[in-house]
C-alpha cells in the first residue's frame, strides 16, 4: 500500500462525512422554517400589530423631540 494513495483514501472518507453533515444540516434547517411558517394574521392580529406599531412611533417621535430640545 501506498502511502499517499492511503492518505488520499482516508481524506476522502473524512470529507466525504464532512459534505453529508452540511447537506443534512442545510436541510434539517430548511425543513424547521417550512414548520414555523405561520398562515396570514387574523384582522384582529393585524389590528393588533399595527396599534403596537403606533405606540412604538409615538414613543420614537417623543424622545426624538425631547432630544432635539436638550441640543
Amino acid at each position: 500500500m501506498n502511502a499517499n494513495w492511503l492518505i488520499n483514501m482516508i481524506l476522502r472518507r473524512v470529507i466525504g462525512r464532512l459534505v453529508n453533515r452540511g447537506v443534512d444540516a442545510g436541510v434539517r434547517a430548511l425543513s424547521n422554517k417550512e414548520e414555523q411558517r405561520r398562515p396570514a394574521p387574523t384582522a384582529q392580529e393585524q389590528a393588533e400589530r399595527e396599534r403596537i406599531r403606533a405606540m412604538r412611533q409615538a414613543r420614537r417621535a417623543k424622545r426624538a423631540t425631547k432630544q432635539a430640545r436638550n441640543d
